[in-house]
Parts: C-alpha cells; structure tokens; sequence
C-alpha cells in the first residue's frame, strides 16, 4: 500500500466545473503529474487561463453539463487528445439556496439539470470507453445535504442524495456485470461539509445568500478546496482491487 501510496497518479482525467473552487484545485492538484487533463466549465476564459497556466498536458473545454451535447464534446476532446480516459471527476453543482414556499421553479429546474442531469452525462459520456477497457474511475461530487436535509436548501439536498443513489448504483450495476466481463472500474462519491468556495454566488435570492455566506465564514476551520482535491488524490490511489465508494469529510468543529 505504501508504494501505491509514493507513486504519483499519472493518468488522464476529465473535471468538470474547474473553474474555480474545488475543480480548479483538483486540476491544480493532477496536474504535475497526469499523463492529460481536460477541464471543464462555463466560463471558457477562466479555465483558459488556468489551462495555460498549467501546461500543455491540460485541455481547457467549454462545456454546460446541463446539455449533453457539450459533455460529450468534453470526453471526446479527451480521447482525442490523449487516447483514453482514465477517471472523470463530476464536480460541477451550483446552489440555489430558497425555501421551497417562495416556489422558484427556475431555480429548482437549473439545480436538477445542473446537479443531477449533469453527473448523468458526465457518465454517459466516458462509460462505453472505460467498459471498452476494462477500468476507469467516476468520481461524483455530492454532499453532507446528500445525508441531510436543511431549511431553505430543499431541493439542493434532493439533487445530492440523488447523485449519491446515482453513485451507488452505478457502481452495483458495475460490480454486478464484472462477474461476467471483469471489469474493474471504479465509483466514489465525496462528500464534504463546508468548504471555503465561491459556491454562495450560485445563490440567486439575495437574503439566502447572505445568510449562506454568514454560515460559511462562521464555521471554525472551515476546509479549503485543496483538502478536497487532496481526498481526491487519495482515492484515486488506493491499488486496483480497492475502491472507496464513499468519503465524507468535514471540518472538525463543523456541528451543523
């Protein structure tokens, strides 16, 4: 385990949502070492920047996770560039943060597209490649609001216990077909508590966000985005035979 551990993960991986927070420092994280990266977001320029940045193993991509088209370009950017793709890190949410009796529809359907249609493509989209293989790695971005419910973020909870049911059947319709064809592809859900990101600008009722904002800056030692891409790091690491199917991290004095 030790030497899995001290060598470096050097594949090729897609991430969506890299243009900041999380995705961005998971793309910082992989970069030094991965074989290719191809990052992901709305905002070309962002990830533009952060591409060159890198260096010329990293594939910037514009891409809406809410439509499918722009998924799939993302993945065959990928196979076009580097010749496989070795994990997919579904990273890319937002949250629209109101109670449900102000009924924001609009919201509620850019959270579901975004949240849950997303992840859906983005393992649609590299799928038929790593059963074609033999392995590959989905990694989706959930949450502590996947195990619980809070006041006025209903149906962002609703979208991470979705991505986490998404997850866990996935990986048993996986486990269930290796019997027949060996394949040793993996699935992890993360999910972090609070983390420092710029995740409250996806709030558009401004009296959520600001009460958003107020909770996050209130948590002692709050996590940063890079003790995520570290946990992402680590489990892409673990040896071929182990998967992590789930990790919840959160800060120590976190106690909502």
């Amino acid at each position: 385990m030790k030497e899995q551990r001290d060598k470096q993960w050097d594949g090729v991986a897609i991430i969506t949502g890299a243009s900041s927070g999380i995705g961005e420092a998971i793309a910082r994280k992989l970069a030094p070492h991965a074989k290719g990266l191809v990052i992901s977001a709305r905002r070309f320029e962002k990830i533009k920047t952060l591409a060159s940045e890198l260096g010329k193993n990293v594939v910037p991509v514009e891409c809406d996770v809410r439509n499918q088209t722009d998924v799939e370009r993302v993945a065959q950017t990928a196979l076009e560039k580097f010749g496989r793709i070795d994990a997919i890190i579904n990273n890319a949410g937002i949250l629209p943060m109101a109670s449900m009796t102000k009924c924001r529809v609009e919201d509620w359907d850019n959270t579901i597209d975004t949240n849950i249609k997303g992840v859906l493509y983005g393992i649609a989209s590299v799928l038929p490649h790593m059963l074609e293989r033999g392995n590959g790695h989905v990694i989706n971005m959930s949450s502590e609001s996947g195990r619980r419910v809070f006041p006025g973020v209903g149906v962002y909870c609703a979208t991470k216990h979705a991505v986490r049911a998404i997850s866990e059947g996935l990986q048993t319709d996986l486990s269930y077909r290796s019997k027949k064809d060996g394949n040793a592809i993996k699935v992890t859900t993360i999910e972090p508590g609070v983390v420092l990101t710029n995740l409250a600008e996806s709030v558009t009722y401004q009296p959520a966000k600001e009460a958003l904002q107020t909770i996050m800056n209130g948590v002692e030692g709050a996590m940063t985005p890079e003790n995520i891409a570290d946990c992402i790091v680590y489990v892409l690491q673990t040896p071929p035979h182990v998967e992590i199917g789930e990790m919840i991290v959160r800060p120590v004095k976190q106690s909502m």
